[in-house]
């Protein structure tokens, strides 16, 4: 499993000109999943999510967690974390799940956020074509794989 997570300021998912999720203050996830991944990923990401101090303290030190400070989640999926570009110049995505494999962990993963944050996730739509906006805070920009 991959992510891209950024510290924003805010963040919002669009589709067809209809705002299906949006945050304030907090941290945007771009969800990768694989063919060999399962729940236990999916814990570990949580965990590292919800837990990783990239928010600053009273002294600008990246100390605190989107949970310390209260902060708001977006999860975006996004198969084309799995894009291979190492052989001519139109990605492979042959490492990302398939659908029906990826939908569950997705769900999976909302569900075990909500419960690591203790409060209302927003998020994209599984499959669909999206409008992503965000204020990258920073900025900060990091990939983490399970």
């Amino acid at each position: 499993m991959r992510v891209v997570v950024q510290r924003v300021s805010k963040a919002a998912v669009e589709i067809d000109s209809t705002v299906v999720g949006a945050i304030g203050v907090g941290i945007c996830i771009f969800l990768g999943i694989g063919q060999d991944d399962t729940k236990k990923d999916v814990d570990f990401l949580v965990r590292k999510m919800s837990r990783l101090r990239i928010f600053p303290d009273e002294n600008d030190r990246m100390t605190k967690s989107v949970i310390d400070t209260g902060g708001e989640v977006l999860v975006v999926s996004q198969f084309t974390l799995y894009g291979n570009c190492r052989n001519g110049c139109r990605p492979d995505f042959t490492r990302a799940a398939p659908p029906e494999e990826a939908k569950p962990l997705y769900d999976y993963f909302l569900v075990e956020m909500e419960k690591a944050i203790g409060k209302k996730v927003a998020s994209g739509r599984f499959r669909a074509i999206m409008d992503v906006s965000l204020v990258n805070d920073g900025p900060v920009t990091l990939v983490i794989e399970s």
